[in-house]
């Protein structure tokens, strides 16, 4: 449980600072095409809608974080939250922040 606290930590430490940095990349792109040509208006105008759907993420991320931060402190992490069997060991591995087995998660995709 601890290991899985350490992770989710640090997990959030990283987003919160990439969200620092992306924050600018997010801002409204310059309308004067005398200083920027129509081209790289466009290519500007991409960077930015996919710096704003990874900032959307990585508030989602960090809100899975704080819900799993508080299940732990609950003493309810690592529990499925549809049909309450223990979560893998192996699951919670490749992402912390899960709140369904497989079994569940397998049945929610179909």
């Amino acid at each position: 449980m601890e290991n899985h606290k350490r992770n989710l930590l640090a997990l959030k430490k990283s987003l919160l600072k990439a969200q620092e940095t992306g924050e600018q990349a997010e801002q409204t792109v310059e309308l004067d095409q005398t200083r920027v040509g129509r081209l790289s208006r466009m290519d500007a105008m991409q960077a930015q809608a996919m710096s704003i759907e990874t900032g959307r993420r990585r508030r989602q991320k960090l809100l899975q974080i704080e819900a799993a931060l508080k299940r732990i402190g609950e003493n309810d992490y690592g529990f499925c939250q549809a049909c309450g069997e223990e979560i893998a060991a192996a699951r919670l591995e490749v992402d912390p922040t899960v709140v369904l087995c497989i079994t569940c998660a397998s049945k929610r995709e179909l």
